[in-house]
Formats: C-alpha cells, structure tokens, sequence
C-alpha cells in the first residue's frame, strides 16, 4: 500500500472538478478500479488506527464509487482480522462498473458479513444493535457528489449512525453534507474523521461541513498535480501556501518611509475606540507608519491612547480630500466607529476619487445600504484594490438580492461590486471580481468579541499600505486574525489582538518564500 500523503499546494476542488481529475487521470491511461483500490486502501489504513485489534466494524455501502471505495476498505480491514460486516443501500445486482468490481473483489474475502439493507421498512432493530456496538462506523453511503436532501432509507441510515453514539469515519464526505458548499441538505452523518482522495473540497471548510467532518486526512490516490493545469480551479484553503510570495517581507535596507503609511479616519468622540483598534493594527501588521484621521472634538481623546500612531485633526468629507493630497498615504481605512449616513457617504466618495488602496469596514458598509450601485459605480472608476469586510448583516444589506450558499454569495459580491470581500465568519471567504476565492479555517471561536472586526480591517490597510495586492493583503489579513486570535486563546478581547500578530508574523518571517 502507498503511504498517504498531505499535498501543500491550496488548491480546493469542487465534487465537479475532482470528478474530472478522475476522469483525466484514467483517460491517461489509469484504470478506475486502481483509484478505488488506493482510495479504499487510505480509508482502511485511517480506520485501523481508530479502532483495536480485532474491532468490530460497520460498513454502510451507497451504490455508487463511494460504495465502492467502502468495499475495499471492507476487504482490506477484514483481511487484518477486523470483524466487518458491509450493509448495502441497494442490492448488489443494481451495482456498476469499478464498484462492482470492487464488490466482487470484496466478496471473496472470508469472514466478511455483507447484508442489503430493505428499503421501505423501518431499521431493523438487529442494525441499530450493531450500530450501538460497533467499535468503528464507516460512511461509504455518497460522498462529496450528493446535491439533494437525503431520503428513505438513506435518511433513516443516517438518523441511525448519529443515534448511535458511536466513532465514525466518512469516506470523502459525511453524506448529507453538499461537497461544493459544506450545507447540510436536512440531515448529515457527523463524522469524527473523514477521508478525501487528491484535493480537499470546499465542503470540508465551509460550516456545518467542516464541523461534520472532524479532521480531514487527504490521501494520494495516484492522480497527478498536473491534472490541476487543465481544470484551473479557482477556489482555494487560505494559508501562507496561498500568498507567501506576496508576504512583505522586511528589506535589510528599508525604513518606516519604504513600509508605507496608512490613515485610518476616526469618528466622533464617543466612538474613538474602533479606529484606535484598527491603527494599531495596521501598525502591528507593518505599515511603516499610521495616522489616525480625527474629528476635532475627539482629538484629546484619542491623544490620551496613542503612543506610535500618529494623529491628525480632519474635520468631515471636506478635509479627507486634503489630507489625501499628500500622496505619501498609501492606503486608507475607513469604517469602524465612524458614523452612518450621508457624511460618511461622501467621505467615502472623495477616499475614492483619490485612488488609494481603500478598506471600507462596518459604518462606511452600512452607509451605503440604500445606495449600493452608488457605491459600486465609484469603485469601479477607481484601478486601486477596494477591500470590503461585511459580516452576514452588512452582507444582506449591502447585497439584499444575493442568496445561497457563502462561497456563491461573496464570488458574486465581488463581481458586482468590483472590489475584494471577505465575508467574515468562522469560515470567512474572500473573493475576488476575477472568480478567485480564498475559505479561511484557522478562525478560533474567542474572535467573536466587540472590536475583533475593526482589528481585522486594520490588518487589511496596513498590509494594503505596504503594496500588497489586494487579494492576498485580503487572505494575509484573515489568516493572520486567525493565528492571532489562537495565540490570544481563550478569554481575549479585541485589545489583545494586535500584540498577538506578532508572534503569526514571526512565523512567517522566518518561512523561507515558496516553501
């Protein structure tokens, strides 16, 4: 058996596209029975590691490959002395092809249990006895490809496992959980652990799934990366494989005046906190300078917090235009803390019209709920990044008419709007108008706290002031709000944010580029 291997490189595939690198891979000379047989073989090889010796195990075989895959795991598990017994969704005259093959194969293993189980009548209270004293359940039932509600007896199987109580592991997917989307479709296995064959998929990343899923092993089948060049997929697993090469990284030569200089405008003095959260962010995350835009009457506020950022009086829409005529800041934050309403409309308006790298978060978002292709008509006129940061509220009042699942609603966000979106959550996506999108998965739960958002924005400018393209300064900023929320543990507030950047930055200066 060849050992399993995690692959590094990003790439996430929908069940359509891992459909066609199968394809593509048998097309070149590959034989389907070879994938199931390695396919089955991981899961088997996971499986005994979950289990002791001599375990009893039960297998729920779906009519399709992922059947198929399950008998092989079936074969292998009783040849090393497992007690396994097969239970068939449909009878083994309706199989085809590879799993029939698979099935055949399997058959001829002694001391291996297989039963159909009857459509039509209730579980059998002998299955639901197995079930509950099973050392090991293995979902072989669909897989990634299922894109309808689960029904029958496939719904009653499934009822079944999670009543059970009993450690499942999921071949490829849980079934009932929608592999280009991650939704459960009514009602899905919650697996303990689940196996996957050459790329993960987004369902494994995007919630419930990744909840579903427990830990993902990803398993070399013998497909090849050089399939991934003929299905250019365009959706991605953020982390540092994705976007090192465009990390900014320190210049032995460089200065504060090299690193760029971000503004980050303020509101009124009632809500000073934001900004200051996210300038010190963007200072954290390297720029190497950050001014605060003030309103007056927030100025002796904001001087009594800040030490390294630097603060400037601007008085509304009419001084951001001539601040901004100093060419040296080269991105802007505006948003947090800043108020809602026509003001912060123009203000917004004239930050675009001077063509900076531009983040507009929270207040700046809300602004424009009534006045959206406003909003998308000047950040089209503009060639710099714009970065949008909406949670699933802004989203919906920014984008009323946009349904369905996350990954489809931010790709189509981004589209219309023409700017970069992170559509925050624990499973924040960020997409792009040409198609690309990042899912983000180191999130912890402590994040969802007052202020984490502003810092996340500020992560945003201070990367986008540093020259960073706009969608990699966009998956740089999730990623590294991630790690700093797991190295602030449990307990934080948003105040212990930035100071923890430093460690997630540390870790990325010292990994060599491209590796």
């Amino acid at each position: 058996m060849k050992p399993d291997i995690e692959f590094s490189t990003p790439v996430l595939l929908t069940p359509a596209e891992m459909g066609q690198a199968d394809r593509l891979t048998i097309e070149g000379g590959m034989p389907g029975i070879v994938l199931m047989e390695q396919a089955g073989q991981a899961v088997a090889r996971v499986a005994a590691k979950m289990v002791p010796a001599a375990a009893r195990i039960s297998i729920l075989c779906g009519p399709g490959n992922n059947g198929g895959d399950g008998f092989i795991a079936a074969r292998c598990l009783a040849a090393a002395g497992h007690a396994v017994r097969v239970h068939l969704l449909k009878a083994s005259e309706t199989l085809k092809g590879d799993a029939l093959e698979a099935f055949t194969r399997m058959s001829a293993q002694k001391g291996l249990v297989c039963s159909v189980v009857a459509d039509g009548e209730p579980i059998s209270v002998a299955l639901t006895e197995e079930l509950e004293c099973a050392d090991l359940i293995i979902d072989a039932l669909f897989g990634a490809g299922l894109d309808r509600p689960l029904a029958g007896l496939a719904l009653a199987l499934t009822e079944a496992v999670n009543r059970s109580g009993r450690p499942v592991l999921a071949v490829d997917l849980p079934s009932g959980v929608n592999g280009a989307t991650g939704e459960d479709l009514g009602a899905a296995i919650a697996a303990d652990a689940t196996v996957t064959f050459f790329r993960r998929k987004p369902g494994h990343l995007l919630n419930p799934g990744r909840t579903l899923c427990g830990p993902v092993t990803v398993a070399d089948i013998g497909i090849k990366a050089d399939v991934l060049d003929r299905i250019t997929p365009a959706t991605f697993h953020n982390g540092p494989e994705l976007w090192l090469s465009d990390w900014p990284r320190p210049d032995p030569l460089g200065h504060k005046y090299t690193k760029g200089h971000a503004v980050v405008f303020g509101g009124p003095m009632s809500t000073t906190g934001a900004a200051r959260l996210s300038a010190g962010a963007a200072l954290r995350a390297g720029a190497g300078l950050v001014t605060l835009a003030s309103p007056p009457d927030a100025m002796m506020v904001n001087a009594c917090h800040l030490t390294a950022v630097m603060l400037k009086k601007v008085s509304g829409p009419e001084g951001v235009e001539e601040l901004l005529a100093d060419r040296r800041f080269s991105a802007v934050l505006i948003g947090p803390g800043y108020g809602v309403g026509e003001t912060t409309r123009a203000a917004v308006a004239e930050i675009l019209m001077q063509k900076r790298a531009s983040v507009l978060d929270a207040d700046a978002l809300t602004s424009f709920s009534d006045h959206a292709d406003e909003l998308f008509a000047l950040i089209r006129e503009t060639a710099v990044p714009v970065l949008l940061t909406p949670h699933d509220g802004e989203f919906a009042r920014l984008f009323p008419d946009i349904e369905g699942d996350k990954l489809a609603r931010a790709r189509r966000a981004a589209e219309r709007s023409g700017a970069i979106v992170l559509l925050k959550g624990s499973d924040t996506v960020v997409a792009a108008p040409d198609g690309r999108a990042a899912i983000n998965d180191n999130a912890p739960p402590f994040l969802a706290t007052a202020g984490s958002g502003d810092v996340l924005a500020g992560i945003c400018a201070g990367l986008l002031a540093q020259g960073v393209p706009g969608f990699e300064a966009a998956c740089q900023a999730v990623w590294l709000h991630g790690e700093a929320g797991r190295e602030a543990g449990p307990g934080l507030i948003a105040e212990d944010l930035a100071p923890a950047i430093k460690t997630a930055i540390r870790a990325l200066v010292d990994k060599p580029a491209g590796s």
